[in-house]
């Protein structure tokens, strides 16, 4: 009799079903995993072996043969140690094989069975309500798998609470959904004394979903404006918070198994490597870019990251999804992120101020931005210069407006936004005014003939690209949002002009 027991294998997001075939045959002791498994999955023979040891059972003195079905298709991770081991002791008589069928099974054992969490819960659950299945998981993500509507999810502490709960002894307690708690930002734009055209461009990325970047001298603020920017932006919706917490299960960052419901912000460091920043290595797991999708990659000190992995951001940035391939893989994972980005306008800081700029000014300036790309820069919406703070400013006693009354604004342009486009398909539906494109774009940004007069001789006078003149066109209706008015303007199209690059003189 061989036993079955049903489990998954990722595909980026994506979930693929395998069939765990388990029979004992008569002949000599031994154990064998087949099926394009790899070291971790072989390494289950002694997990599972130590697990049933745990449960006083022994392994059969017999030829036990483990096929994981399809054979070509490879599989990773740790999470197939509990299917073998349910199907085990499903073949060994211990539980009944027709119980077991209509579950999908995922999990780590440890020696003494108990059941360690593991990534891709989230996305297995989903796959087995839609296959009307339910879903056998480590406890510690019950709280995860219950997201999944109208399944039995059996979220045991270990495997001998499983086998008591299948033969009746013991009833394990549904698991309940679990929702991560708020960040503690601890952080208020009212914190930033001056620096009003910077806020004032935050509160614009954060209306129309812009990439923004900020250029000034060290200690101008840069930092601490990027990080009061999530407390600007509204909470993820539920198909958002679904989409942002399937990527942290495949890449196993969901904490506790808890469903995130805030805007993701990533930080990472500007050493970054390639792979770590877009997704890759030995399996193609998600990459920064990807675990802030729907919400903000901040990359700081901009010119220092490696020039190659910069451009590697190109392609998400404009289409909102990265594909990984590798020999042994082709995945693709969302990556609709926010990019604000931070840098000194030259190596020494001080380009505009001549009592600290080095002897290379303007020169060095030109070489250090020089490590960014136009095509990124043209990628931007939103270029704001962040002056040094002035001694003035900083004797000023706090502002009276803080991150709260400009997220309520925020709040109320986006509120504008999805109302504009509600009548659309889901799929065809732009969820903010960065994602506006084609003829969306020309509805919902059209220009009376005064504003379409200046932008025509802007975009010639600027030489403004086609993705640059649509940029603009953005801004300024995310402008007009923010101000309550059913079309784009002339000064609101004079505004967003103003946070176009403008490149350094040569001479």
């Amino acid at each position: 009799m061989v036993a079955r027991v049903a489990t998954v294998a990722f595909q980026g997001i994506e979930v693929v079903e395998v069939d765990v075939q388990v029979r004992l045959h008569p002949g000599l002791a031994n154990f064998l995993i087949v099926g394009l498994a790899d070291k971790a999955v072989g390494e289950s023979r002694e997990r599972v072996s130590g697990a049933l040891a745990s449960l006083g059972l022994s392994l059969p003195q017999k030829r036990i043969v483990v096929n994981l079905a399809p054979a070509d298709l490879a599989k990773e991770g740790s999470h197939f140690d509990l299917p073998i081991a349910v199907g085990l002791l499903a073949a060994m008589g211990v539980l009944p094989p027709d119980e077991m069928a209509g579950f999908l099974a995922l999990g780590e054992l440890s020696l003494d069975g108990r059941m360690n969490p593991v990534a891709g819960v989230l996305p297995a659950a989903l796959h087995a309500s839609a296959q009307g299945r339910g879903l056998i998981c480590p406890q510690a993500q019950g709280g995860e798998a219950a997201w999944a509507q109208g399944i039995e999810v059996l979220a045991p502490n270990d495997l001998l609470a499983l086998v008591n709960h299948v033969k009746g002894s013991q009833v394990l307690t549904p698991p309940e959904p679990a929702v991560a708690p708020p960040r503690d930002e601890g952080a208020d734009l009212a914190d930033i004394k001056g620096q009003e055209s910077a806020k004032r461009a935050a509160e614009i990325a954060a209306a129309g979903s812009h990439n923004l970047l900020m250029t000034g001298p060290p200690g101008s603020g840069k930092s601490m404006l990027a990080a009061r920017l999530p407390g600007l932006l509204p909470s993820l919706s539920p198909a958002e918070a679904l989409e942002v917490s399937m990527i942290h299960s495949v890449a196993g960052t969901l904490e506790e198994g808890k469903l995130l419901r805030q805007r993701p912000f990533r930080d990472p460091h500007h050493s970054a490597s390639l792979p770590s920043l877009v997704g890759g290595g030995h399996r193609a797991k998600p990459g920064e870019v990807s675990l802030a999708h729907n919400g903000v990659l901040f990359l700081d000190e901009l010119p220092e990251f490696a020039r190659a992995t910069l451009e590697a951001l190109r392609q998400p940035l404009e289409t909102g999804r990265v594909s990984i391939a590798r020999a042994n893989a082709h995945v693709t994972y969302p990556a609709r992120v926010q990019l604000v980005a931070a840098m000194n306008p030259c190596r020494c800081g001080h380009l505009d101020d001549a009592a600290q700029a080095c002897a290379r000014a303007p020169r060095c300036a030109l070489d250090y931005q020089a490590k960014i790309s136009g095509p990124l820069f043209d990628r931007i919406d939103l270029h704001v210069d962040v002056p040094a703070v002035s001694l003035a400013d900083l004797a000023l006693p706090e502002p009276r407006e803080g991150s709260a009354q400009v997220a309520e604004r925020v709040a109320a342009a986006r509120a504008i936004q999805a109302r504009r486009f509600a009548a659309l398909p889901e799929d065809r539906r732009p969820r903010s005014n960065a994602e506006l494109e084609g003829r969306l774009l020309e509805e919902a940004a059209e220009l009376d003939g005064d504003a379409r007069g200046l932008l025509t001789g802007a975009a010639e006078k600027l030489r403004l690209t086609a993705r640059s003149y649509h940029r603009v066109l953005r801004v300024a209706r995310t402008l007009a949002d923010l101000a309550g008015e059913e079309r784009v303007g002339r000064p609101q199209l004079a505004e967003a002009l103003t946070y176009r690059r403008m490149a350094l003189s040569r001479t």
